[in-house]
């Protein structure tokens, strides 16, 4: 699997001695949460993964070398069951998925560290991650944190349809690989599917409404693409990726700094 994470980074490249060197207190690790899914017929199965590191290490390399952060390897498997039925989707259920974090978890907490970032790019994650967080606090002490995806990123120029429902290997994901791994997508297979209108506002949506309904990819996407990845282009990437890492970045800068609590 190709890494963007800046060796002297690199969590797992350290030895147990540097490890133990470590000052725990301020140490902030952080666990990158993705997946290995369909992603239509023109990006790669390791997409969520890919773009995790490479958002993740352009982050990392603009961080002040002094400020104590490491990236831990990534949890590849995520819970994607939205995408089974399709080849080569391996997804891992909630329980699982769960439990990987809290073993985790323990671990860490076990070699003395306090401070824990969970960085997802997979969207089927989300809410898990969330209870997660809140669990590794309460069972371990542990001070824990959430980030997802460009953390906020404006993606300059992209169109308000596609920033709604572009969001499963349209034009933002596209743009990404086509900056980072051009060699692994498949131009000449884009295919379109919009889950909704934002012209047209329904009371039920699949997403982003006060009211949703639950929905398996084959329902709503024969092709498995959610957007539109025709507009992409690796230009585009490089951008988004830049405002991305700036905003991933200043979170991950925050969440060192971060002193505000109560110790357990």
């Amino acid at each position: 699997m190709k890494s963007w994470i800046p060796d002297a980074r690199n969590f797992a490249y350290l030895t147990w001695k540097q490890v133990e060197a470590l000052p725990k207190e301020s140490t902030l690790l952080v666990l990158p949460t993705a997946a290995i899914e369909q992603h239509g017929q023109h990006l790669p199965l390791a997409t969520d993964t890919l773009i995790n590191s490479i958002l993740l290490g352009a982050a990392l390399t603009r961080l002040p070398r002094e400020m104590p952060v490491y990236a831990l390897p990534a949890v590849c498997y995520g819970k994607s069951n939205e995408h089974i039925g399709f080849p080569g989707t391996l997804s891992v259920s909630a329980s699982t998925f769960m439990a990987v974090l809290r073993d985790l978890g323990a671990s860490i907490a076990a070699s003395g560290f306090k401070k824990l970032v969970l960085y997802n790019t997979h969207g089927g994650n989300s809410s898990l991650a969330d209870v997660m967080a809140r669990d590794l606090r309460a069972e371990f002490g542990l001070r824990v944190f959430s980030l997802f995806g460009s953390g906020g990123a404006a993606f300059s120029g992209l169109g308000d349809q596609e920033r709604a429902y572009g969001f499963h290997a349209g034009e933002v994901e596209t743009s990404f690989l086509l900056s980072a791994t051009p060699e692994l997508v498949h131009t000449s297979e884009y295919t379109v599917n919009y889950i909704a209108d934002i012209a047209k506002p329904e009371v039920l949506r699949p997403e982003n409404a006060p009211a949703t309904f639950a929905w398996l990819t084959r329902d709503i996407a024969p092709s498995g693409v959610m957007g539109d990845p025709n507009p992409a282009t690796a230009e585009k990437g490089t951008l988004w990726i830049e405002e991305a890492a700036k905003k991933v970045a200043a979170a991950l800068a925050a969440m060192s700094a971060y002193q505000n609590w109560h110790k357990p």
